[in-house]
């Protein structure tokens, strides 16, 4: 009771803040709107029932797996079989007082269960869209979060490791206990998950490391090779930085036909609530994208001391803005498979927000392209998740597109991973 008077009363003496969500290649930026304590509210758990998401007209959603233990990112097989890693992770220490109600209150919006530490694997036998098998493929993991697959081999991506499997089409059981191919940094660990995904020539393994703090409060030593993107050789394990600056990369994939590398990242916090926005982005080699100096380009974070003026000279702005806080976890190119108004663009899981009075997110939305970039508004896709301000029925994580044109959503809080598909003519 003692934190939530705590909790009522740093956010009263917090700045009011806007409510105005900006999106696409040039979002209006407001100035930043720093208080004691950022306003927190995230809904509560609430069941399904008999309920279900809204999908689009055309489309039709079903649960093809419940009762999971946190999944989280999803990897379709060559044979059609999902791949789930399900797994908590995280524990770094709270620093500060407010650091340690921000814990508590984020835990309301979380599932009770505990992180499985394992991969399930799913499969629809006779291709009529629902998963008659669910088995564990593997367990004893340390919090799996990114997976990839690259000629005969599963790679997964805990909190600590870069690990692999090998595979033979149609196995529903690994052969074994995983190898290690690289560690990863996991000291403190503030920001646990680690995204993953192949390069086109199965040549390398992308891996994101979230930065260990909001803006360096802990200090600038404990992120050494934090919010960051390692390219690490399949081969030898053998990683160096391709992309730094990016606070928290959460979910990585390669555009379609090409060899460019795309992620959804979450950006800073305690500057208000619409800023700074979550972003997809296409990653430059050796791009840096400004955590913790600056944000979207060259807009400085004077909380960060020392600066680093030529740093920041050199930011990149990212392609496209989410809105602030909408918690993008998940991402994946859409296939002609999907129907002439998705075909061309982007799915993104949207976690949702805890740090603002009107909730954002806890949706997954698609993101039109054109020309290989994004272009216009982003289009709702799987709604229906937030109830109202208080209660949320599920929060949206991974997001992988099945070739033959079903979306696959992982939803942490309901423990789901739902499939929304055409309906069939």
């Amino acid at each position: 009771m003692k934190t939530l008077i705590l909790a009522g009363a740093l956010a009263a003496l917090a700045p009011p803040m806007a409510e105005a969500q900006s999106t696409g290649a040039s979002p209006q930026l407001p100035a930043p709107n720093r208080g004691l304590l950022p306003d927190m509210q995230i809904p509560r758990p609430a069941l399904w029932g008999d309920a279900l998401p809204t999908v689009p007209e055309g489309f039709e959603i079903t649960a093809i797996a419940t009762d999971l233990q946190i999944p989280r990112q999803m990897l379709i097989l060559p044979n059609g079989d999902i791949l789930v890693a399900e797994g908590k992770g995280g524990g770094a220490p709270a620093m500060r007082p407010k650091d340690m109600i921000a814990g508590v209150i984020k835990s309301w919006g979380k599932s009770p269960e505990p992180g499985g530490n394992r991969l399930t694997l799913l499969r629809d036998a006779d291709g009529n869209g629902e998963y008659e098998l669910q088995t564990i493929f593997a367990e004893n993991l340390n919090s799996p979060y990114g997976l990839a697959f690259v000629n005969g081999t599963i790679y997964v991506a805990n909190q600590d490791a870069v690990v692999s499997f090998a595979y033979v089409d149609g196995q529903t059981e690994a052969a074994g206990p995983p190898e290690l191919l690289t560690l990863l940094p996991s000291a403190i660990n503030h920001h646990w998950t680690k995204a993953m995904t192949a390069s086109a020539d199965g040549q390398f393994l992308y891996v994101g490391i979230g930065s260990n703090s909001n803006i360096t409060e802990r200090g600038l030593k404990v992120e050494e090779n934090r919010a960051m993107i390692w390219q690490i050789d399949v081969a030898t394990g053998a990683h160096r930085p391709y992309a730094t600056g990016i606070r928290n990369p959460t979910a990585l994939t390669i555009q379609p036909g090409t060899d460019a590398l795309w992620a959804v990242a979450n950006e800073r916090d305690e500057i208000g609530a619409d800023l700074v926005p979550d972003y997809l982005t296409s990653v430059q080699d050796g791009g840096f994208y400004g955590w913790p100096y600056s944000y979207w380009g060259q807009n400085v974070d004077v909380r960060v001391k020392p600066q680093d003026p030529d740093r920041v000279a050199s930011a990149i702005a990212p392609d496209y803005a989410l809105g602030a806080h909408v918690a993008a976890l998940g991402v994946d190119f859409s296939t002609e498979a999907m129907g002439p108004q998705f075909a061309d663009g982007a799915f993104v899981g949207m976690h949702g927000s805890w740090n603002r009075n009107e909730p954002v997110g806890y949706k997954v939305v698609f993101v039109p392209f054109e020309n290989g970039a994004p272009s216009g508004e982003p289009i709702d896709f799987v709604t229906g998740f937030l109830v109202d301000a208080d209660n949320t029925r599920g929060r949206p994580v991974g997001v992988t597109v099945d070739p033959e044109g079903a979306v696959i959503v992982a939803d942490d809080l309901s423990n789901t991973i739902w499939r929304i598909a055409p309906v069939a003519p």
